[in-house]
């Protein structure tokens, strides 16, 4: 199953770390951050998970709850939450779903259909469970980041990505290479200049006619 920004995220039921769910409803009204691993009790996915487990609070105050996915089994997630704490710092208090039979990895075009599992499955196996999806509270994919094994993922960066959605979500503005909260912002080139100066009437600045800058709005 191939997957592309804003086609609706699959629904699933699964176990997690915190029980049993169904995927669109513990989501609610709100964000999701869905964030996969190849393989657990390795060395970049424990920092990573230790990571999330850091930053969980600031993506709840973006009303994003975050979610990991595995493809081994729940009692070893269990046993690597331990791990994880003891050398990053931090807690797991978010769910991690166990996929052992890959059928949310092959949900989401992580695998291919036909590929089987097993216990004997290594990380160079599942290389391709690797991604991140930010999904609205529509239950829409707005963002895929993907990542090879070998390289930590940077979730501040997701945080940045995650800040650029909502607002873009709001306004009908884009935001512009390397902005962070709070910077100026492009209205988009397919809002007219009369919507445009209804919707922003102290105006902007512009060094090209479809380059129109503005404070970031509230």
């Amino acid at each position: 199953m191939t997957l592309r920004i804003g086609d609706t995220a699959p629904d699933f039921r699964a176990d997690t770390t915190e029980g049993p769910i169904r995927f669109h409803e513990w989501m609610g009204d709100g964000w999701a951050m869905l964030f996969s691993h190849p393989k657990d009790f390795t060395p970049v996915c424990t920092t990573e998970l230790g990571a999330v487990a850091r930053l969980k609070a600031r993506f709840e105050a973006r009303d994003c709850k975050v979610i990991g996915l595995g493809v081994d089994s729940l009692d070893d997630h269990r046993a690597w939450c331990v791990d994880i704490e003891e050398t990053q710092g931090h807690p797991v208090t978010y769910p991690i779903i166990a996929d052992p039979d890959l059928e949310v990895a092959k949900r989401y075009g992580m695998l291919p259909n036909d590929e089987a599992p097993g216990s004997a499955r290594t990380a160079v196996d599942n290389a391709t469970v690797r991604t991140v999806f930010l999904i609205d509270p529509a239950k829409r994919i707005r963002a895929m980041v993907s990542y090879p094994m070998t390289t930590g993922r940077n979730f501040a960066e997701i945080l940045r990505l995650l800040d650029s959605v909502r607002l873009t979500e709001r306004h009908k503005v884009a935001t512009p290479v390397d902005w962070e909260d709070g910077d100026s912002v492009f209205i988009l080139p397919t809002v007219s200049e009369a919507e445009a100066r209804e919707r922003f009437p102290r105006g902007w600045s512009a060094q090209r006619p479809y380059m129109r800058l503005v404070p970031q709005p509230q």
